[in-house]
């Protein structure tokens, strides 16, 4: 395995696609970073400490810890991986995307483009849901949102959306001019970025008999 790394290093096309696809990646990485405007990301981090092992903490590791920083990235890829699976559905039981996916390249840049379409609307969607929930989270009777509100929840669906059409395009350039598919490695970055502190806690409880 060491051999085949080597190898690829060796080969300048190969190399290239290597460096965009880890920069890309590292550019996704800073993004979990950019919070929200109006959120207290210490309170937000305390709230998430408490929903480990909840469903909530499930989608914060599939995100790379991302809504426990209260980032604009908070959705992911999610929205789009939803739109593309209801497009997928749709193929089946409508007939102008099935002749759509029958035509080739052509065809399925549409149905690409309706995918980001789709994307979008659903993050729009969601990111209303996590603006009301953001605005009645607390922590020690403490408000997560500082000045909760409709320029918030606005200002929120906002970023939310931006950051997922963000994350999206990344994904579309990896899988383009990177290796490998670039969603997949964005949701495989995220994961293993949140494995350090997760087996850290885990241990932690281990340690404290409450596992």
């Amino acid at each position: 395995m060491t051999s085949s790394f080597a190898n690829i290093t060796k080969v300048p096309e190969l190399r290239q696609r290597l460096l965009f696809t880890l920069s890309m990646l590292a550019v996704y990485r800073l993004g979990i970073f950019i919070t929200v405007p109006g959120v207290d990301r210490g309170l937000m981090q305390q709230v998430i400490e408490q929903q480990q092992g909840t469903l909530f903490g499930m989608f914060n590791m599939f995100v790379g810890g991302a809504l426990e920083q209260a980032s604009v990235f908070s959705l992911g890829i999610m929205p789009y991986i939803s739109s593309s699976i209801i497009l997928q559905l749709l193929t089946v039981v409508v007939p102008s995307l099935e002749r759509l996916s029958k035509e080739g390249d052509q065809g399925r840049k549409k149905i690409t483009q309706y995918t980001r379409y789709l994307t979008i609307v659903l993050s729009v969607v969601q990111g209303t849901i996590i603006a009301s929930n953001l605005e009645s989270l607390n922590f020690n009777g403490q408000n997560v949102v500082l000045a909760p509100g409709l320029t918030f929840k606005l200002i929120t669906i906002l970023s939310l959306t931006a950051g997922t059409a963000f994350v999206m395009w990344l994904g579309e350039q990896i899988t383009e001019r990177g290796i490998g598919n670039g969603m997949s490695l964005i949701i495989f970055a995220g994961i293993i970025a949140g494995l350090p502190a997760t087996l850290y806690r885990t241990l932690e409880q281990a340690q404290q008999g409450l596992i």
